[in-house]
């Protein structure tokens, strides 16, 4: 079968980012009647672009405060028929069903919208029915066809019909149709989360069944070693604001596979403390951690730790990065893979980003990791608590008779927490 032009577009966006533009093209260049919905609709009229309401396809008026518009044999037949089926078109003919050879549509934004803190009743609201229902049954008919998601690609799907005399091809609506999949399986593993919150599921850390949501972050040049291909995924479900995932790259090189596996142990571990603490790392092991009334004192006693092992290294440190600590830095010739922190000194990110290969990332703040985390095993997959180290030492009980001193206490805890992050048969001395 020919690839179909697209001569009736339908469109209905949460995104209005280029729709407008998008509509005129789609219109003017290859004539396509554009069809839409609601806010959409209103939109591209009031940029002069002729548009078809939804309810003069339907013949039937949006209701239900918008809840039912499209869900109508009269749009789901046009997106569902198949086009090489001689009694799929003749039913659509009996029963007046125009053919749509392209959807356009993003969904609410229900994920913002619990961000925002909205009430229970708002996110019920924000549960998109009619999208994913138009998206799914476009997508089942890729072989007809296009399905368009991501205002990103507006540019390439024009491009495309211009060169194949108004047509996408088949290649192309089979990508687009799996992005669809990806996305509504996204979409609704965010409300089967939000919702089983809302019913107390939260409390069982380990239920039945989980859903993990992976959206790709970058690819990276290699894995572990450099035969290995490898990519960076965030779980939005547990990127808290401050994680390694969220942090914002400052300066240098593209972080490796490894790099972020240490920053990761890194910044881990320097989140642990509450007074300003700097952590070097190498390898999975902290080679130097320390805690000080200030960041530069820190660091200084962290680098006397094992300065060799210290050439090299990741560092973290809990709280903004001063002009002397990365002065200190210099003057210790310390080669630095990574500096992690939640901000800097503009003097010092200056003197920093001197360094051009030096990766420096920004995570605005320090905030607790998630509660749980992942590790994958052939066929499968080990979820436990993340190792927090949050013992009350008032609590404590002492059987011995000379009882600790509170800066024994202090140096016994700080301990526990850099153990917390010593990896096989390291030692750790306090």
């Amino acid at each position: 079968m020919a690839d179909p032009k697209v001569k009736r577009v339908l469109m209905s966006v949460t995104d209005k980012t280029g729709v407008v533009e998008f509509a005129r093209a789609l219109s003017e260049e290859f004539g396509a009647q554009i069809i839409s919905t609601g806010g959409t609709a209103r939109v591209i009229a009031e940029a002069g672009i002729p548009v078809t309401p939804i309810d003069e396809v339907t013949q039937f008026p949006e209701m239900m405060d918008g809840r039912v518009k499209t869900l109508h044999p009269a749009v789901h037949g046009g997106l569902l028929a198949k086009r090489d089926n001689p009694e799929h078109m003749a039913q659509a003919a009996e029963h007046g069903i125009e053919m749509i050879d392209m959807v356009v549509v993003n969904l609410y934004a229900f994920e913002k919208t619990v961000e925002s803190g909205a009430d229970f009743g708002t996110c019920i609201e924000n549960i998109d029915i009619g999208g994913p229902s138009m998206l799914r049954s476009a997508a089942k008919n890729f072989a007809s066809v296009a399905v368009v998601t991501d205002p990103a690609s507006y540019g390439s799907i024009l491009a495309e019909m211009r060169a194949n005399d108004g047509a996408t091809t088949l290649a192309t609506r089979t990508q687009l149709a799996l992005r669809v999949f990806q996305t509504t399986n996204a979409y609704d593993g965010a409300i089967a989360a939000w919702l089983g919150n809302q019913l107390g599921e939260a409390n069982e850390l380990f239920p039945e069944a989980l859903s993990v949501d992976l959206v790709k972050q970058q690819g990276l040049r290699y894995g572990e070693n450099p035969h290995q291909s490898a990519a960076f995924y965030r779980v939005p479900e547990f990127a808290t604001s401050h994680s390694l995932v969220n942090a914002k790259q400052l300066n240098g090189k593209e972080l490796s596979y490894n790099n972020i596996l240490d920053t990761d142990a890194c910044w881990t571990l320097a989140r642990e403390f509450d007074e300003p603490a700097v952590v070097i790392l190498k390898h999975q092991n902290p080679c130097g951690s320390a805690t000080a009334a200030d960041v530069a004192t820190a660091y200084d006693k962290a680098f006397a730790c094992d300065p060799k092992s210290a050439f090299g290294g990741i560092i973290a440190v809990n709280a903004e990065v001063t002009l002397e600590l990365v002065e200190h830095i210099n003057e210790n010739k310390q080669f630095v893979e990574v500096l992690i922190a939640p901000s800097y000194e503009s003097a010092a990110l200056e003197l920093l980003q001197q360094k051009k290969n030096l990766r420096v990332l920004e995570t605005g703040g320090v905030d607790a990791p998630a509660a749980i985390e992942f590790r994958s095993v052939d066929g499968g997959m080990l979820c436990q608590q993340v190792d927090r180290v949050d013992e009350d030492p008032s609590e404590f009980t002492v059987p011995t008779k000379k009882k600790p001193t509170e800066d024994e206490l202090h140096e016994m805890l700080f301990a526990w927490k850099v153990c917390k992050g010593v990896k096989s048969n390291a030692i750790l001395v306090s």
